[in-house]
């Protein structure tokens, strides 16, 4: 079995965890290399001299399962890394929160059970974005959590449009709206005042972000429905699109955002029975 390891050297102080899941692995028999799950910036992360770190498809192919250490952020680009080549991530939590993650520090001696086939796929809704401007696809992403249309950083309102099959759901001014999965439930459209979703659900939730009405609420569509969001007729001509929590594309004011439930889904690894329940009542401090 050959498994990848992906440590965030910013939440892995001198990968650690990484290095001692590495030893773990391999004396329980798995094939093991190393790959970072992003471009790190020159000088800002402490990396040991003695490992090796292989570039994405050499250390991706042939592999069987990808293990991830850090913060729901890291898991989420690890997650998408791993969806591309067709293989499961198995979260380690190193982050405040880590709603993705299957295991704590603590809990590393169970991942010698990988190798024994003791785990589980669960397998987690992705949606596909793309901005349409003036008839043409500009931009396409894949969210596992959510896509994000905000004002930025300047206080003003704007005022959004979201259509579902191209009949009206919701006219929201105020700061923005959340487009999340099921998996994305329990992060920044929780925030925003949305509902708690079981993750292995399959829908889409529409979000708004402090809106400037007395009427805005939060709404669970069907997985099937195509949703598109356009900045409303009193709004500035800019908002910023963010997905996943990734770099901010600037939106113009003909421009639209266009979501719907993708052909492709994400899959976890699982080798604990927590119910997801347990986990949301451990991570928001009411147990």
């Amino acid at each position: 079995m050959k498994i990848v390891l992906s440590p965030n050297p910013y939440r892995d102080k001198g990968l650690k965890a990484a290095q001692a899941a590495d030893k773990i692995l391999r004396q329980a028999g798995a094939e093991t290399c190393m790959c970072f799950p992003f471009e790190l910036e020159r000088g800002n992360a402490e990396v040991p001299g003695h490992l090796t770190f292989l570039p994405e498809e050499e250390a991706f192919r042939g592999a069987d399962l990808l293990v991830c250490f850090g913060g729901d952020g890291t898991i989420l680009h690890a997650a998408k890394d791993a969806q591309r080549h067709d293989i499961p991530v198995l979260g380690v939590n190193l982050g405040s929160v880590g709603f993705m993650a299957e295991l704590e520090v603590s809990e590393l001696s169970q991942l010698s059970r990988l190798t024994q086939g003791k785990y589980k796929l669960e397998e987690r809704m992705l949606l596909d974005v793309s901005v349409r401007r003036e008839g043409r696809i500009i931009y396409r992403d894949l969210a596992l959590n959510d896509a994000v249309i905000t004002k930025g950083a300047v206080a003003r309102i704007i005022d959004l449009d979201v259509k579902a099959d191209g009949v009206l759901v919701g006219h929201f001014p105020g700061d923005g709206v959340v487009i999340s999965t099921p998996t994305g439930s329990t992060a920044y459209a929780m925030s925003a005042g949305g509902p708690i979703v079981e993750p292995t659900a399959d829908g889409i939730l529409v979000t708004p972000i402090c809106p400037h009405a007395l009427h805005a609420r939060s709404f669970v569509l069907d997985r099937h429905r195509a949703v598109a969001v356009k900045l409303g007729r009193l709004s500035r001509k800019t908002a910023y699109l963010s997905v996943d929590g990734g770099r901010a594309f600037r939106l113009g004011g003909s421009d639209q955002v266009e979501l719907c439930r993708s052909k492709s889904k994400a899959r976890l690894a699982k080798l604990t029975n927590r119910s997801f329940y347990t986990v949301v009542n451990q991570k928001l401090g009411r147990v």
